[in-house]
């Protein structure tokens, strides 16, 4: 087991789930480094926040932290991560977080499951064809989320998933929405698709929330 310190929240990572570049990446505090970064600037006390993608629980803790745990909702679909998550949670006094295990799936999926893979990396992990062990998880719906926990913040990390979720405009409730794109998993196209709807939606790109891959978006009007 391994202990990492970032932006004041503790993780405790196994050593079997740390590949030499996770490892790295937590030594120099650089793991999801922009993502830490956009929540620090975008998330206040009381926001209502859905993480689609929780991986270690890091991003999850730091926005329970700052929005009140009780107000923080985080998805993860990889089963072997769960405990990970909640232990992470409850060292950083997040205990409070709602944990769902499940991958957040399309409105066309038909079915209580969905096909998962799991890979060595725990932060590649995905719906997606590649290497790794295939196990059938509870699939949950976007939609369903969406209309359930009813966010003023959206995370996402779901390594090219979201493609899914950009078919219908977002409800008024989303003021910001921080997401790491995945164009190397779909085309051109399907990148216009999620700004064209995001636009229908009011939301605009931000600058000030964006870097490389990692985006975010504000409601049109809102300030940071």
């Amino acid at each position: 087991m391994a202990q990492f310190t970032l932006n004041e929240v503790e993780v405790v990572v196994p050593d079997a789930y740390l590949t030499p570049k996770i490892r790295r990446q937590l030594e120099r505090g650089a793991y999801e480094g922009q993502e830490a970064r956009s929540v620090l600037l975008s998330v206040d006390y009381g926001d209502k926040v859905l993480e689609l993608g929780a991986g270690i629980g890091y991003i999850g803790a730091l926005a329970g932290m700052i929005a009140g745990p009780e107000n923080v909702t985080s998805v993860e679909a990889n089963p072997d991560m769960i405990e990970i998550i909640e232990a992470n949670f409850k060292r950083n006094d997040c205990g409070k977080i709602t944990l769902r295990h499940g991958a957040v799936i399309g409105d066309d999926h038909e079915g209580e499951t969905i096909s998962f893979r799991q890979a060595r990396a725990f932060w590649a992990s995905s719906l997606e064809k590649g290497a790794g062990r295939r196990i059938d998880v509870p699939a949950l719906k976007f939609s369903d989320l969406m209309r359930a926990h009813k966010p003023s913040v959206v995370i996402m990390d779901v390594e090219g998933a979201e493609a899914a979720f950009f078919e219908a405009p977002w409800p008024e409730h989303v003021r910001v929405l921080l997401m790491e794109i995945h164009p190397r998993l779909y085309s051109d196209t399907v990148v216009q698709k999620i700004f064209d709807c995001l636009s229908q939606s009011g939301m605009i790109y931000s600058a000030d929330l964006s870097k490389g891959k990692a985006l975010g978006f504000l409601r049109q009007g809102v300030l940071i």
